[in-house]
């Protein structure tokens, strides 16, 4: 556990340029404080102390704003920015040297039982306001722009935009020339296919009248 929490102090480190040195980040940083708590509340619930682990968890939220299910399985080097408002959910399984900006839910849709919340492979970074909603993975290297809802799996080593959010660039190329205001709703794309396909089908059935 020790090892796990010196990366994440590590991980503060490297990848804020405003973190000055490892005493502040330790005692002040409400991110790298709300993972230490849940590696603790982790270690309880494990050892089926769930009261305990519930309490740290809980205890953690009102403290950082940051509400991280005892539950949910965390790599090393996460390291939350910001963090106000980050919701992590109880199957959530984070991948190792992730990070994670503020007002980011890691979520269910309320539907399902078992597995519910999502997975994300290493080195995935989810930008502020992004919703994943599901248990689907999200690739090693992704990217999740911010204000995105992603509902289905993203590749590994690519980038999606949106709402519902779609892969517009894949191992450093573009797929389509989007941007996170216009951007093709793939939900009424099939709508206007649908609607075409009942024109024609109308069409051939007055023909044969």
């Amino acid at each position: 556990m020790f090892e796990t929490m010196k990366s994440d102090l590590d991980a503060v480190m490297e990848r804020d340029p405003a973190a000055r040195n490892r005493l502040e980040v330790f005692f002040l940083y409400s991110g790298y404080k709300a993972v230490r708590s849940h590696r603790r509340a982790n270690w309880f619930l494990r050892h089926n102390m769930r009261f305990i682990a519930r309490f740290i968890s809980q205890r953690s939220r009102h403290k950082t704003g940051i509400e991280i299910h005892p539950g949910a399985t965390i790599g090393k080097g996460l390291f939350i920015d910001h963090g106000m408002g980050v919701v992590i959910g109880e199957t959530t399984v984070i991948g190792d040297n992730c990070t994670i900006y503020q007002g980011v839910t890691l979520g269910g849709t309320g539907k399902e039982t078992g597995k519910r919340h999502p997975t994300l492979g290493n080195n995935v970074l989810v930008g502020s306001g992004a919703k994943v909603l599901g248990p689907f993975k999200i690739g090693d290297n992704a990217r999740i722009a911010a204000g995105s809802v992603v509902l289905n799996e993203i590749p590994a080593d690519s980038t999606a935009v949106g709402t519902p959010a779609q892969v517009v660039k894949m191992n450093g190329e573009k797929i389509d020339i989007l941007d996170q205001i216009h951007y093709t709703n793939p939900v009424n794309t099939e709508i206007q296919r649908l609607s075409r396909e009942i024109e024609e089908l109308k069409k051939k059935l007055e023909e044969k009248k």
